[in-house]
């Protein structure tokens, strides 16, 4: 029985069109999970350190909260710090040539900004794998299918026999591509939907930490409920170099 149906003899009745179908759907499905077991450990990575991140404000100084956010040079948060803390180094020490057309606000945010766009870039990377195989894993599928069924047909014809027992096999084997090609797909939308999800959440809290190291560079302390209550910052101001 198993001699005569099922992926095996699929796979060896079929020509090379079919194996072709059969090799991208596995190429496929093989890609798009890669891409979200890679994602997934980098989303459970970055969620961590963006916890940990707030404990940058919590430190006694400048200096202080950047060693607490580590030395990993993946870290978003601290490459934020850094790239702050450059920019407003380099203002303060070309003032005479940047005051006229860039104030220091403007300069930060434009730093923060361009540190904001290659992380989001870093983190979508491989997002349009997932989003490619989730659209076109089910039309590869059904060409194999329609495939299959021509050649099951022409092969039905020739032997001039049309009982439901010498239909049931070809076309059943032949929908099986069908099948595989929603089994990649499904897979592949889910990790989508959940990696943007993800990216999302994460994002969001890099956007915030940098709208609250913007005010910090720029007035010397954080953006915080805790300030309109009379709290002070708990970060000192950044001492020129």
């Amino acid at each position: 029985m198993n001699s005569q149906f099922g992926l095996a003899n699929l796979w060896s009745q079929g020509d090379l069109v079919t194996k072709s179908v059969a090799a991208l759907l596995l190429i496929m499905s093989l890609a798009s999970w890669m891409v979200i077991i890679i994602k997934t450990l980098d989303l459970i990575k970055y969620k961590r350190i963006a916890k940990s991140a707030e404990g940058f404000w919590h430190s006694q100084d400048f200096q202080a909260g950047l060693t607490h956010l580590g030395t990993d040079d993946t870290n978003p948060f601290r490459q934020m710090v850094l790239e702050g803390r450059e920019a407003t180094l380099h203002h303060q020490s070309t003032k005479a040539h940047l005051h006229d057309a860039l104030d220091m606000s403007d300069w930060v945010t434009r730093t923060l900004r361009n540190c904001m766009d290659e992380f989001t870039g870093k983190l979508q990377s491989g997002m349009a794998i997932l989003a490619s195989v989730g659209s076109t894993a089910p039309f590869v599928g059904l060409f194999g299918t329609v495939w299959g069924i021509y050649h099951a047909l022409l092969s039905i014809g020739a032997a001039g026999q049309a009982t439901i027992d010498k239909v049931a096999g070809p076309i059943g084997e032949s929908l099986i591509m069908t099948a595989l090609g929603l089994a990649v797909a499904i897979p592949a939308v889910l990790g989508y939907n959940a990696l943007v999800r993800g990216n999302k959440g994460v994002l969001q809290k890099l956007s915030r930490f940098a709208h609250d190291l913007h005010a910090y560079f720029v007035t010397g302390a954080r953006v915080s409920s805790g300030e309109s209550s009379g709290a002070t910052a708990q970060v000192v101001p950044l001492k020129k170099a």
